[in-house]
């Protein structure tokens, strides 16, 4: 298979994992990076670096509004260089901004997973400032259906099942990819 290039073509558009909490945007990210040869980016962890504080402490201390706000100058910026996978917060993706600048510099792919799998991913985490609530379940399943009909505008949509393993999503998003010669030839 050699270094992962050549079997998995070149990236011409750097691709933005969109979706849910727990839908595994870091995970195949860093995956599919390293198959395609190219940068992993992770937009949480770079407002995390940017501000010394972490994702819950900025929620806590300057809220959701002016996190919002950041996140879209940061991904905004990480768009800027090189063909790469970029991870994004959960929540990005509905901005509009964020929306758009993704449209216009990559491509959206919505990692579609049910929540019942969310639920098994996230509920022993307690780094999710969103779920901080009296009932965290209750609470993903009113974010969820908020935010599906949103991550339905992505570009690409590739379905997240349980019992899959990070190889086998990531070779999902390959093959999605490999259909859009604009992005990956």
């Amino acid at each position: 298979m050699g270094n992962g290039v050549a079997a998995n073509g070149k990236l011409k558009r750097t691709v933005v994992l969109v979706g849910m909490m727990g839908s595994g945007k870091t995970a195949i990210g860093r995956a599919l990076a390293g198959r395609l040869g190219v940068p992993f980016l992770d937009s949480d962890a770079a407002i995390e670096e940017a501000a010394s504080a972490t994702i819950a402490e900025i929620f806590a201390n300057d809220g959701e509004a002016f996190f919002r706000r950041r996140e879209a100058e940061v991904i905004d910026r990480l768009m800027s260089g090189p063909p790469a996978i970029l991870s994004t917060g959960g929540g990005a993706f509905l901005t509009p901004r964020i929306r758009d600048g993704i449209a216009d510099k990559g491509v959206a792919v919505w990692l579609d997973a049910p929540l019942d799998l969310l639920w098994e991913r996230v509920r022993h985490k307690d780094t999710r400032p969103l779920l901080r609530t009296a009932d965290p379940r209750k609470t993903l399943s009113e974010i969820f259906d908020a935010r599906v009909p949103v991550y339905a505008k992505a570009d690409l949509r590739v379905p997240v099942a349980t019992g899959y393993s990070i190889d086998e999503t990531t070779d999902a998003v390959v093959q999605v990819l490999h259909q859009r010669p604009d992005i990956l030839e």
